[in-house]
């Protein structure tokens, strides 16, 4: 079987993987020279511990297993089961975390609650002043900005597999055929539209009412903490963002525990990362009307400095790197994807949101399974 993949996102490269891991062969074509999206600009975290119940969890935890595997193939990946941390400061975030160890999934994410004592054993960079912390064992991180590189390095050595960037699709030409911008007509057995928050051209006029938006954030980076920040770790802002953690307690939080008001103006929550240079990956902010700022706004930055620092009980380390990022989201947020059938041997995947890099590697499982590839 010959595959056509458009787009060179997380998404789209684990579609192409799926196929070439199943004996087939593929071409993938991307519109820049390198993909420039949310796939690059996330944290980088495979992260099972704030996913909603059933299927959203099921593909979480089934993207993490597939995640290690791959990572154990393609080392540059630089897949670490390095767990999260949720520090807690109040009782009403204690009662948030409480609740969470109530669910009855609670096991399959690993989640524990433990004193600030042992969290800070768990991560002992984690000097500042808090109470307790949520433990998340499941989680993951890879590295973003390189995981797409070294996915391609090791789909060529199959010699099953090409890239071409560079080249749009512009339009569907026949039965898993399109042709691109440069006028060459692209043939296989199926094409899978995976262009991310590209959901313009091809995109729209193969589906004018795709049920799928675009959310924009700002994110950064920073030179070398110095010492190893041996978990990711969030704050009880992400309580508020994440559906795993609803409960009564949450209610009882939303009502009595206002979040500061940057926070609240750019529904904020703190995520933060290691990278392997030692340095730190911390967001973010989200935004839903369009059409969105151009510009990068600094209260968020000076507002998640504050949060970081309180964790750390240190100064941040200087900030080397501000971005804003855009990604697509399911109108309705308990869909996991939009897979639809658009054309005669052609499918769109796309609409993750903020998922796409935790669970990419089950998404494109589930369109291969379905394809019958």
């Amino acid at each position: 079987m010959r595959v056509i993949v458009v787009g060179g996102g997380v998404v789209g490269t684990m579609h192409a993987w799926q196929a070439v891991q199943r004996g087939h062969e593929v071409v993938q074509i991307e519109r820049e020279a390198e993909a420039r999206g949310a796939s690059l600009r996330n944290f980088g975290q495979i992260w099972v511990s704030g996913r909603a119940g059933g299927e959203e969890l099921d593909t979480a935890l089934r993207a993490r297993e597939l995640w290690e595997r791959i990572g154990a193939e393609v080392p540059g990946l630089g897949f670490r089961a390095n767990g999260s941390l949720t520090p807690v400061r109040t009782d009403r975030e204690y009662a948030v975390a409480e609740a969470a160890l109530a669910r009855p999934d609670a096991a399959a994410r690993g989640y524990k609650l433990v004193t600030a004592d042992e969290a800070r054993q768990i991560n002992p960079a984690l000097r500042g002043a808090f109470e307790a912390a949520l433990w998340c064992e499941r989680d993951a991180a890879v590295e973003p900005r390189t995981a797409q590189l070294h996915l391609r390095e090791a789909l060529r050595a199959t010699g099953r597999y090409a890239f071409l960037p560079g080249r749009e699709v512009r339009e569907v030409t026949g039965p898993g055929a399109v042709r691109d911008d440069h006028g060459d007509v692209h043939r296989g057995d199926a094409v899978v539209l995976a262009t991310g928050a590209w959901l313009s051209g091809l995109v729209r006029e193969l589906v004018p009412d795709l049920p799928v938006r675009r959310v924009r954030l700002q994110m950064m980076q920073t030179a070398p903490l110095g010492e190893r920040l041996t978990t990711s770790v969030a704050d009880a802002d992400s309580f508020r963002y994440y559906p795993a953690y609803k409960s009564p307690a949450l209610d009882a939080l939303d009502a009595g525990q206002d979040q500061a008001p940057v926070a609240a103006a750019h529904k904020m929550q703190l995520l933060m990362v290691q990278r392997q240079d030692g340095g730190l990956t911390i967001g973010d902010t989200h935004e839903y009307e369009h059409p969105f700022a151009f510009d990068t706004l600094e209260d968020p930055y000076e507002h998640l400095t504050g949060v970081v620092e309180g964790f750390l009980g240190r100064p941040l380390p200087r900030i080397q790197r501000r971005w804003a990022g855009v990604y697509a989201q399911c109108t309705d947020t308990t869909r996991v994807v939009h897979r639809q059938q658009v054309a005669d041997g052609v499918w769109l995947v796309t609409g993750p949101g903020g998922r796409g890099m935790t669970c990419s590697p089950a998404i494109a499982e589930t369109t291969a399974n379905e394809l019958g590839w």
